[in-house]
């Protein structure tokens, strides 16, 4: 299967290249929030020498409880990546919703996430793939990875093919998940680089009643062992003060673990590329 390297700024994400960082907090709580927690993380990328994509949500649609933190909103939020991207030099990448959110973030983000329980949602996926920019879709939790095709399929109907499939764990039983890394290579089967999720993995939903659980103790080796059978990226959420984030806290990593994080994934990334990678992919 022909590799598609997807370029976005200064970074290529691709099944058989050094893997990407995409970091950031949950949500976006403030515009001084998320440019320390930006700085912070470009710090610390740029000294392991890892490619580096801010995440951050200006929406948290998706939530437990009604009582649950949304986030800023739309109009701030964007207003917030395009300074966080302006100040650092990183593509930024932030989740939209619905058809209408799409063409506006589209305009300003360099990429487009759709969540995991949005991923067969056709309308919202043509539109994504009309605005060009480039799309990561989260694999929906109830979904086989190789249905992923089927979803790209959608996207690269419009003439873009600047796609990512990420895994975030599959749904076992009643709010837990679980990683099968099988999933990895076969969604890399399509083409497209290869995303791994390792906080949102970790989670336990609706573990806490009204808002979502986790062990955030398990990411680290979940990203290590999906950079040992090979992916383009790995998206892991971070946060100066976990457990006070409004949402995902429980999985999200504290900013102190960055630097020992990383140096354990460039490891294992030299030896899953190694390797492994042409066998696999």
């Amino acid at each position: 299967m022909q590799s598609k390297p997807v370029t976005v700024g200064d970074v290529t994400f691709a099944n058989d290249r050094p893997f990407v960082l995409i970091s950031g907090p949950c949500q976006i709580e403030s515009r001084e929030h998320a440019l320390s927690v930006a700085a912070a993380l470009a710090a610390a990328t740029r000294a392991a020498g890892v490619p580096f994509v801010f995440k951050a949500s200006y929406d948290k649609a998706n939530r437990t409880s009604l009582k649950g933190a949304r986030g800023v909103g739309i109009e701030a939020g964007l207003a917030i990546l395009a300074e966080v991207r302006a100040t650092f030099g990183c593509p930024v990448l932030t989740d939209v919703h619905d058809v209408e959110q799409t063409r506006r973030a589209g305009a300003v983000v360099d990429i487009l996430q759709i969540p995991a329980f949005l991923c067969r949602q056709t309308d919202l996926l043509i539109a994504a793939g009309e605005t060009g920019a480039c799309v990561n879709v989260k694999k929906g939790q109830f979904l086989a990875p190789w249905d992923m095709a089927n979803v790209a399929d959608k996207i690269a109907s419009t003439g873009n093919e600047r796609i990512l499939l990420c895994d975030r764990g599959t749904s076992f039983g009643y709010g837990a998940l679980v990683t099968d890394f099988r999933g990895l290579p076969t969604m890399a089967e399509t083409g497209y680089p290869v995303v791994f999720d390792a906080t949102h993995s970790v989670q336990e939903p609706g573990g806490r009643g009204t808002s979502t659980g986790g062990k955030r103790a398990f990411a680290p080796a979940l990203a290590r062992a999906a950079l040992a059978v090979g992916c383009a990226a790995v998206f892991a959420e971070a946060h100066d003060d976990p457990d006070s984030a409004p949402s995902d806290g429980p999985n999200m990593l504290p900013l102190a673990w960055i630097p020992d994080f990383l140096a354990d994934l460039v490891a294992a990334d030299r030896v899953g590329k190694g390797r492994h990678l042409a066998a696999a992919f």
